[in-house]
C-alpha cells in the first residue's frame, strides 16, 4: 500500500467514504457553475438516500454576509429557494436508490458572497446537509485503521448541518502559476548556512539545523535548476521540525533565523525571478499556542469558540485525534478573521507570493472563498492551492474556492507505473486525457512524484535511477506545473519506508551537497525544466 491518499489508502476506506457520502442529505459543495461569474444563476445539488427520504427540500441563503436560517421551507433570515427532485439514481455500492435534488439561486453582482444551508423534511423529521459529517467519519475510520483500533460503528454526524458559501467574482488563477516549476523545500533539511554542518542527522524527527539563512545562501541551486517558484515548509514558531503545529503565526521560528531571515530569503529569491510560496496550516495549530491554552483553561475566554470542545476522551476536536494539534473552528467569525489577517500579513508585509494550504479539506467549506479573496486583496497576483487528499470529484468542487489543488491522482498514476511497476504506461495517455477533461482549464493541478508525507520515489523504485528519470519525463510532459521535492533532483537516499510505521519523517533526509549529489540526475532535471520552459514559451 503506497501512502498517498491517507484516508482513502485502501479499498475498504474508499468504500466507507462512498457509503458516508450517500447517507442522509449530502451536498458536498456541488454547484454549477463551479466558479460563478456575475450574472450567472447557480444550480445547487444534493443527494438523499433511503435512510432519509425527504418529501420536500429547500436552500436557505443570504447575500449580505449574515448566516442563513430557515426550517421546513420558510426562511427566518435571508431567502429560500425550493429544491426539486430531478433524478432517481441506482447505487450498487450502497445497494440502494438515491434521489438527486436541485434548486436554482438567482444571479448576483460582482463581489457578492452567497451563504447557504440545505435542508429536507418529512412530516416527522427534518435534517440538514451535510448529514452526517462525511469528513469527520472518514477521519475516524482512517485513524482506527492506521492505529489498528476497531473501526467506529456509528457515523459522526452534525445533525444541524453546516453552512456553505460561494463568492461571485472574476478572480482567476494568476498566469504565472500554470507555467511555474515549483521546488518543494523543507527548511530544516535544506542547508544550515554560514559554513556550518548539520546539527545531527540520526534522529529525523528532531531538528537537523537547516535555516532560512542557509536556504538563501543556496538559492542559486534552485535558480540554476531552472525552477521559478519555491514552496517553503511552514516557517513559523513550532515545537517540531516540520512546523505543521504552529505556536505563533507572527514570528518565523528562531531556529530558522527569525523574521529577518525570511525577508532575506524572499529578497534573494525575487532577485532571481523566483516566487516564494509559504505553507500555511489553517486547519489546526499546536496545543501550546497561547490562544488554545487560554481557551482550554478559561471557558469564558473569547477564544473558546475558536475551537470545538466536546465530550470525547481528548475533550476537543483535533487533527486525526492528535492531542498536540487542536483543530481551529473556522466557522467562528473571530477565528476566521484571525486566520485571514495572518494570510494577508505575509503577502502584504513580506511580499510572499502565495500559499500552499495544508489539509485544506479539513476546513469548513465556506472558509476558502473568503481566504482567496483576502489573499487577492493583499497581493493581486498571489496564488493559493490546497492539499485536498480526495478523489477528483471532490477536488473539482474547490474550483473558485482555491486556485488549484495538489494532484494526488497524478502522483498515484506515475508512482504505480514507474515506481511500483504495477500499471501499464501505455494506459497513461488515456488516463490523463480523461483526468484533465474532468477539470476546467483554469484550475491549476500541480503534479509531483513524491513529497514529505510519502516514500521518496527512488525508494519505491528499488534504487533504480532510470525509473526516476522515466517518471520525471512523464511528469514534465503533462500540461500542469510540476513540483520537485528537494533532493529528488540529486537522488537523495531514504533509508527506510514510511510504511514501516516509523513515521513520515523518515523520508525527510538532509539535502546532500557536493560530491554526495548525483550530478547526472541533476543535469537530467535541468534539461527537463529547460525543455518545458521552451515548450511553454
Amino acid at each position: 500500500m503506497d501512502h498517498i491518499f491517507g484516508t482513502l489508502s485502501t479499498d475498504a476506506l474508499k468504500l466507507l467514504y462512498h457509503r458516508v457520502g450517500r447517507h442522509g442529505i449530502q451536498h458536498r459543495g456541488s454547484i454549477a457553475p463551479r466558479d460563478p461569474l456575475p450574472g450567472d444563476p447557480v444550480i445547487v445539488e444534493a443527494l438523499t438516500g433511503e435512510d432519509f427520504a425527504p418529501e420536500h427540500a429547500a436552500v436557505y441563503y443570504t447575500t449580505d454576509g449574515s448566516p442563513p436560517d430557515g426550517s421546513r421551507g420558510a426562511a427566518r433570515r435571508g431567502e429560500v429557494a425550493p429544491m426539486q427532485p430531478v433524478e432517481t439514481i441506482w447505487d450498487s455500492l450502497t445497494w440502494r436508490y438515491l434521489t438527486r435534488w436541485q434548486a436554482v439561486l438567482p444571479p448576483q453582482a460582482d463581489g457578492t458572497t452567497v451563504r447557504y444551508r440545505l435542508g429536507g423534511w418529512t412530516a416527522e423529521r427534518e435534517a440538514f446537509a451535510d448529514f452526517p459529517d462525511a469528513q469527520r467519519t472518514v477521519e475516524r475510520a482512517a485513524d482506527a485503521y492506521f492505529n489498528k483500533r476497531p473501526e467506529p460503528t456509528a457515523f459522526a454526524g452534525n445533525h444541524q448541518g453546516i453552512t456553505f458559501s460561494y463568492r461571485v467574482d472574476r478572480l482567476r488563477p494568476p498566469a504565472w502559476a500554470k507555467k511555474m516549476t515549483l521546488y518543494h523545500l523543507m527548511v530544516d533539511r535544506f542547508s544550515p548556512g554560514d559554513g556550518r554542518g548539520w546539527a545531527q542527522t540520526e534522529d529525523l524527527n528532531a531538528l537537523c539545523g537547516g535555516t532560512l539563512w542557509g536556504a538563501a545562501e543556496r538559492i542559486d541551486h534552485i535558480a540554476d535548476l531552472g525552477c521559478d517558484a519555491v514552496w517553503l515548509s511552514p516557517v513559523w514558531e513550532s515545537p517540531t521540525h516540520h512546523g505543521y503545529d504552529v505556536t505563533d503565526y507572527t514570528q518565523v521560528a528562531a531556529h530558522f533565523g527569525g523574521n529577518d531571515a525570511l525577508r532575506r530569503f524572499i529578497d534573494e529569491a525575487h532577485a532571481r525571478g523566483i516566487r516564494v510560496i509559504l505553507d500555511l496550516v489553517c486547519n489546526h495549530i499546536s496545543n501550546q499556542h497561547p490562544f488554545f491554552q487560554e481557551a482550554l483553561h478559561n471557558p469564558g475566554s473569547p477564544c473558546r469558540s475558536w475551537f470545538t470542545f466536546d465530550e470525547s476522551p481528548l475533550g476537543y476536536r483535533a487533527f486525526f485525534g492528535v492531542a498536540s494539534m487542536p483543530q481551529v473552528n473556522l466557522a467562528d467569525p473571530g477565528a476566521r478573521g484571525w486566520m485571514l489577517d495572518v494570510a494577508r500579513r505575509w503577502l502584504s508585509e513580506y511580499d510572499a507570493d502565495g500559499y500552499r494550504l495544508d489539509y485544506a479539506n479539513g476546513v469548513t467549506p465556506e472558509f476558502w472563498w473568503a481566504f482567496r479573496a483576502a489573499c487577492r486583496e493583499a497581493k493581486a497576483d498571489s496564488f493559493v492551492f490546497g492539499e485536498i487528499i480526495e478523489a477528483p470529484d471532490m477536488m473539482r468542487t474547490y474550483q473558485g474556492r482555491l486556485d488549484g489543488t495538489l494532484d494526488f491522482f497524478a502522483a498515484e498514476a506515475l508512482r504505480q507505473v514507474y515506481g511500483w511497476k504495477t500499471a501499464d504506461a501505455a494506459l497513461l495517455p488515456q488516463k490523463f486525457a480523461a483526468h484533465y477533461a474532468f477539470f476546467d482549464d483554469d484550475f491549476v493541478l500541480p503534479t509531483f512524484i513524491d513529497n514529505h508525507d510519502m516514500d521518496r520515489f527512488l525508494l519505491i523504485a528499488g534504487g533504480d535511477t532510470e525509473a526516476v528519470r522515466r517518471a520525471a519525463a512523464a511528469q514534465f510532459a503533462l500540461p500542469q506545473p510540476p513540483i520537485l521535492y528537494y533532493g529528488t533532483e540529486v537522488a537523495a537516499q531514504q533509508k527506510v519506508s514510511v510504511r514501516g510505521g516509523l513515521g513520515l519523517h523518515v523520508n525527510r533526509v538532509p539535502m546532500p551537497w557536493g560530491d554526495a549529489q548525483d550530478r547526472a540526475m541533476l543535469d537530467y532535471y535541468k534539461t527537463l525544466i529547460r525543455e518545458r520552459k521552451n515548450r511553454l514559451g
